[in-house]
């Protein structure tokens, strides 16, 4: 039986075998076949424009590494006629040679196919310790420690020499700290002394300046202090007397008046208090007289409110809402100014010739100094022409104050008798209101007074008392009370349009 050759492929192995699969070719994008696709001219997968020359093992076309510069190849190849350089092998364990070449391939005889063939060096033996090394490197013995002298100058010194060496060394350093000192003290720095120039001669006061008048005039300037009951007042007062005699307002001490618990205490300029007591009050000219016991006290000096003239300079002194000691400074804006205020407490109304001022004056300098140029006092302060409510206005440049030579005629009227009587005409006035005309119409007489036994009636306009001409009401009382009471004194009126003089002999109030 013959038997199928095994190269022969049975024909039903040939029918049942499946065709090759249809090539499937999907479409190549051009863009990326412009990326990814080979360059012109080459077919396959590789690039075959050059193939290796294996003779000199370069490429053909390849651009290879430059030769190194000749002065790097004198400096790192072997000398002309030297051995080749051998890298040492490492020493086994025992310092001998090492185990069997063929344990690590670096070091085998068969070389490293890697190996540059041109480098410099080769692979070598190992080094080994020759014997003259190993005895070097035997213990030796160990020699005496160094000294301090010996470390710092090579050499021994005696400790005399080196003592003083130290005492050299501790005058330099204190020579160095004393220069350095300085030289810090006398340096640019944040911190240091502050050296200021000062005047060579203090600030000059002359006689008559505002601050000589001042430390003359304040300490006979006291403040006056009333308690009565829950109330308070503050205001101010001037020593007219050494024996204690102070001067000051009605309306300061008129809460005393009424309660005779009431306590008045007088603060001088160096703290001294003391309790005062009511010596006798004027509610119409609004002046008051009270006494301290204070032994040797401050006296002002008093000049004269007669020789006064408008622009002269005056200083007022006091203690404006209780700051004690203020001092103020202007001038004499008017002379001969009648003024007038509604009396405390039911009181009569106040009416005074008054000294105006511009100096500042404000509620608590009541009572207070006002002096001229040379300190002398020529008025007491006593009110303020002011804007706003009562009690809520300041100053406003507008000051009154009580001429000096009419404080002192009633302060001694009420040092003597304890109250004091003005002349009086016995009547009543008003001010004119009419534009063509001034003085003071009468409104009633009182029955068997000074103007009634003179002829005077009521309708009657009194237009000149004496010398002084009648401008207003209040004027008509100023002008009777510059006279003494029982003189006689010529009065010029205007009846029915007729101009009359009567001679009026004067009655007290």
């Amino acid at each position: 039986m013959n038997q199928p050759n095994s190269n022969q492929e049975h024909p039903a192995a040939r029918e049942n075998r499946l065709g090759p699969r249809p090539v499937n070719r999907p479409p190549v994008d051009q863009t990326q076949a412009a990326v990814f696709g080979r360059p012109r001219g080459v077919q396959g997968s590789f690039d075959k424009l050059y193939s290796p020359d294996s003779r000199n093992g370069r490429a053909e076309g390849m651009a290879m590494t430059p030769p190194p510069p000749e002065s790097l190849a004198e400096a790192f190849r072997r000398p002309q006629g030297a051995e080749r350089v051998v890298l040492q092998r490492p020493q086994d364990g025992n310092g001998g040679s090492p185990a069997e070449e063929s344990e690590h391939p670096l070091w085998s005889r068969q070389g490293d196919p890697w190996r540059d063939p041109g480098a410099g060096a080769v692979l070598g033996g190992p080094a080994v310790r020759s014997e003259e090394d190993a005895e070097d490197n035997a213990e030796r013995p160990r020699g005496a420690l160094l000294s301090l002298p010996e470390v710092l100058f090579g050499r021994r010194v005696k400790p005399t020499a080196l003592a003083l060496l130290g005492a050299v060394a501790l005058l330099v350093g204190a020579v160095g700290g004393v220069v350095g000192w300085f030289l810090s003290s006398a340096g640019d720095s944040l911190t240091g002394e502050l050296n200021i120039a000062e005047a060579q001669a203090g600030k000059e006061r002359p006689a008559g300046s505002v601050a000589d008048i001042a430390g003359r005039v304040a300490p006979a300037v006291v403040s006056i202090e009333v308690k009565s009951g829950q109330d308070g007042q503050v205001g101010s007062g001037v020593v007219l007397d050494s024996d204690g005699y102070v001067v000051t307002n009605n309306h300061v001490v008129s809460s005393a008046t009424r309660d005779d618990q009431a306590e008045i205490t007088a603060v001088f300029i160096d703290g001294t208090r003391a309790e005062a007591r009511i010596v006798g009050t004027d509610p119409k000219t609004d002046l008051a007289v009270i006494k301290v016991n204070v032994p040797n006290p401050v006296v002002i000096e008093v000049g004269k409110s007669a020789d006064l003239a408008a622009g002269d300079s005056v200083v007022a002194v006091g203690s404006p809402f209780g700051l004690e000691n203020t001092v103020t400074e202007g001038i004499v804006s008017a002379l001969n100014r009648p003024v007038t205020a509604p009396g405390e407490n039911g009181d009569p109304p106040v009416t005074y010739d008054a000294i105006q001022t511009d100096a500042a004056i404000n509620p608590g300098n009541s009572g207070g100094a006002l002096v001229d140029s040379t300190g002398a006092l020529v008025g007491i302060n006593s009110l303020i022409r002011t804007v706003g409510s009562r009690g809520e206005g300041g100053s406003i440049g507008l000051g009154f104050a009580i001429p000096v030579d009419q404080v002192v005629r009633i302060s001694e009227a009420l040092i003597r008798d304890g109250a004091v009587k003005h002349a009086d005409l016995g009547v009543n006035a008003a001010s004119v209101s009419a534009n063509t005309s001034e003085g003071a119409q009468i409104r009633n007489v009182t029955a068997g007074g000074p103007a009634a036994n003179a002829g005077i009636a009521e309708g009657d306009v009194i237009t000149k008392v004496g010398d002084r001409p009648v401008r207003n009401a209040a004027e008509l009382t100023v002008a009777v009370r510059e006279y003494e009471i029982g003189e006689v004194v010529p009065v010029q009126l205007v009846r029915a349009n007729r101009k009359l003089t009567v001679d009026v002999t004067l009655g007290s109030d």
